[in-house]
């Protein structure tokens, strides 16, 4: 909010000057335009207020030069906006902003205004906001565009470590509870706040470097304004502000900063289809239909959106229903909120260095507005990775949504990945069930003929599981050969894997039904202010155990050329064994000699041909030693050559024979 003070009849600016700094870590004028409280008092635009100190609220609070959309819509909130007339001085004409147009809204207390910002330079420049007579000034900067290396996105090179910042480090236990913010910190609750933050993640990168993931995707952090259940973060009350429970907008643009320091990135978690019912737009709707209407709540039907013979109804019965009651449906269709919500991603990947975008519930929202906004990210991140959220088992139904998939009915989402839904269940079934000709493992062989219906398989992200399902461990019963061999076929997989927080340590759950609570249960070290290698060797065998192997999986993927590019090469599953090659790409000789070879230009000598290891797999459900006649993979792998078992660390001659005892087994060769 900006306050200002004039003398009856003259222009308003503000009581003393500001000084803007240069570079965003949070925008300065972000916590002069926006309110922490939803009820917060909004500006007055009639003669009579403008007799005292006004407020306004503007959003996105500041923007970037250089982008490669050459429009920015401004939505201004106050009270009794319309009518106002919005200018731009001579500030704005010289860094090359010009206004295109001015849309009033349903309710008075709103306005949006387009500027034109294609040839606009970095700078401050002010708008005044006229009405009857009185003008009130108000700064708006645009900055230096981050050219972050972090944008240049995730791969099957990384892990993906997924955090409920709720639950994972209490860093500062002063913010647990915020005046203002009626849902206070209940510790013995599992549907209530713990107090997990962001300066508990902060203190916990060396951790996650040593563990060696490279990703972190982090379940919501924008303000949940709501009166209880509000630590999950899905019910956002104020798209601009992190939820000061959790911290500030500078903790996590820090956070973005020192995490690609260590070599991880960032990826945020962006709710698309609906807000929290504590929303301010809930009292005072911008337009009337801004949301959809709350007559039913959603079917949940997903098929109904691509299904040839569906009915209207039913598709719509999917998509415009309300996700929960606590969480009104948004209206993607009007196009001010559809340019609000790219506008307010685009916004957080530049401030925070996001390398990437999980997207919650994203088939719920209205196809053409998903294209588009899929279409407006990678313009301005053509290598930013996103992945969606399509909570389906049905391999059909998940790939409809991958960009480049050629679909019946000519739709492409343009979205480049999508969680893999029908793979993990498969897996789990997979492991659970008796081996026989059609159960077992042969599930997972088959399984993978499925990727034909996917543009690029290799980019779907491959979880052992997620805040919204039953602990790993405990769905395989407790056992720890089997939670082996299932977290090994994640973290080894052709696909782009992702681990959930506490995994590593064979965290555990109810299995039967939703347990969103004790999922979503406290880390270990959740209070400790240091968690290293000390607390780890003060934990349960089990732990220690689950901890070791997936530290030795995550480093060992760090450098294998074969796991990030191999071409995958699988055996029919036989006596309850699996096996996949990862063939590694060869190369001949380096860049330099490859662009003289490519010019007519003879190298001074040939450069030796770089091969990169292979990697077998092998998957073994028995408990009991079981032996593996090697000469059905001579082909690749010949008897009596060479190999390194890289988890023992053993280098030895293939035998005839392999006796096999450990869940999974990796020679390279």
């Amino acid at each position: 909010m900006v306050n200002v003070s004039f003398s009856p009849g003259s222009t308003l600016a503000p009581r003393s000057a500001v000084t803007f700094p240069r570079r965003l870590v949070v925008s300065s004028l972000m916590l002069l335009l926006l309110s922490a409280c939803e009820d917060a008092p909004m500006l007055d635009v009639s003669p009579k207020a403008l007799q005292s100190n006004s407020q306004i609220q503007v959003s996105p609070p500041n923007w970037w030069a250089g982008m490669q959309t050459p429009t920015l819509e401004l939505m201004l909130q106050g009270k009794n906006l319309q009518g106002a007339q919005v200018s731009i001085e001579n500030s704005g004409q010289a860094l090359g902003v010009s206004i295109v147009s001015t849309q009033a809204a349903d309710s008075p207390n709103y306005l949006f205004v387009t500027l034109d910002v294609s040839k606009a330079q970095p700078g401050t420049f002010t708008l005044n906001i006229a009405k009857q007579g009185d003008t009130i000034s108000l700064p708006y900067r645009l900055d230096e565009r981050n050219l972050s290396p972090a944008h240049q996105g995730y791969s099957n090179k990384d892990v993906i470590y997924l955090i409920t910042p709720d639950r994972f480090a209490n860093g500062d236990t002063g913010n647990d509870n915020v005046a203002g913010y009626a849902d206070r910190a209940r510790p013995d609750f599992d549907g209530g706040r713990h107090g997990g933050d962001l300066a508990g993640i902060a203190s916990r990168l060396d951790y996650l470097n040593d563990l060696g993931v490279t990703q972190l995707w982090i379940n919501p952090l924008l303000e949940n304004a709501q009166n209880e259940y509000s630590y999950h973060g899905y019910s956002i009350t104020n798209h601009y502000q992190i939820d000061p429970r959790f911290g500030s907008n500078d903790d996590y643009a820090a956070l973005g900063l020192n995490a690609s320091k260590a070599g991880m990135g960032l990826i945020m978690d962006v709710v698309l289809n609906h807000i929290g019912s504590g929303h301010p737009w809930m009292q005072d709707l911008p337009f009337a239909d801004w949301v959809n209407p709350q007559s039913q709540h959603t079917s949940h039907r997903r098929t109904a959106v691509q299904d040839p013979y569906a009915a209207p109804a039913d598709a719509a019965a999917f998509a415009d229903g309300w996700f929960v009651e606590s969480m009104p449906d948004l209206n993607q269709r009007n196009p001010h909120l559809a340019r609000y919500l790219i506008q307010n991603t685009l916004w957080w990947i530049e401030t925070a260095r996001l390398s990437g975008l999980r997207i919650d519930t994203w088939s719920y929202s209205d196809k053409t507005f998903l294209k588009a906004f899929s279409h407006a990210v990678l313009a301005e991140y053509p290598k930013l990775n996103m992945v969606g959220e399509e909570w389906s088992s049905n391999p059909v139904v998940v790939s409809y949504w991958q960009a480049g998939k050629q679909n019946p009915d000519g739709y492409d989402s343009e979205l480049p990945g999508l969680m893999d839904f029908p793979l993990y269940e498969t897996l789990l079934q997979a492991v659970n069930e008796d081996e026989s000709w059609g159960s077992g493992l042969i599930r997972l062989y088959e399984a993978l003929a499925n990727d034909k219906l996917y543009p690029s398989a290799q980019n779907l992200v491959l979880f052992e599981g997620n805040h919204d399902t039953n602990r790993l461990y405990s769905l395989l019963g407790c056992d720890m050969h089997k939670f082996k061999l299932a977290l090994a076929y994640v973290l080894l997989s052709n696909r782009i894997p992702q681990i959930f927080y506490g995994t590593e340590f064979a965290m555990q759950s109810p299995v039967e039904g939703r347990n969103d609570g004790a999922v979503r249960a406290d880390m270990p070290g959740f209070t400790q202010q240091a968690f290293g290698q000390k607390e780890i060797n003060a934990m349960a065998a089990e732990a220690k155990e689950a901890f070791a192997f997936t530290r030795a999986l995550l480093h060992y993927r760090k450098t294998s050329e074969a796991i990030h590019k191999g071409r995958l090469v699988h055996f029919v599953p036989e006596n309850g064994i699996y096996v996949q090659l990862r063939l590694a790409p060869h190369h001949q000789g380096s860049d330099s000699t490859t662009a003289a070879n490519a010019a007519g230009k003879n190298p001074a000598s040939d450069a030796p041909e770089i091969i990169s290891k292979n990697l077998m797999v092998i998957f073994n459900k028995n408990k009991e030693t079981t032996a593996l006649d090697m000469h059905r993979f001579a082909d690749f792998l010949p008897i009596a050559g060479e190999v390194t078992d890289v988890l023992q660390d053993k280098r030895f001659s293939l035998p005839a024979t392999l006796d096999v005892s450990a869940p999974v087994t990796l020679l390279e060769f």
